[in-house]
């Protein structure tokens, strides 16, 4: 196993990279003022980082789980997904409600990804 980029404690790392599959933790926006599409977008342009650092891209995304804090967010989250997600290589996915961990924050994406 090979922790790629380590986390903000020693509870947990960012990304993982096992026997060429990488793990990448929850991903949460910056700004948490935000409305749901532009959290949707900073947490799409940071897996894109996260995944670049690890050696892959949003191509190569084998599975994702989304978290919403309010399922009526559903519609204008996806718009942005589907304007960013690679057409010819979709991944799975999963799409849920939950309470997030902090106020404000409105979705949480992890990914999945061949390195």
């Amino acid at each position: 196993m090979t922790i790629l980029r380590q986390g903000i404690s020693s509870r947990m790392s960012q990304v993982v990279e096992h026997n060429g599959v990488i793990y990448l933790s929850g991903q949460v926006p910056i700004d948490w003022s935000l409305p749901i599409k532009e959290q949707t977008k900073e947490v799409l342009d940071n897996i894109d980082q996260q995944l670049a650092l690890a050696g892959s891209n949003k191509s190569r995304i084998l599975s994702a789980t989304i978290w919403l804090d309010d399922v009526r967010d559903f519609d204008q989250m996806n718009e942005v997904w589907e304007a960013w997600v690679d057409p010819e290589n979709p991944p799975a996915r999963a799409t849920c409600e939950a309470r997030l961990a902090a106020p404000g924050v409105r979705v949480e994406i992890t990914v999945t990804a061949a390195k």
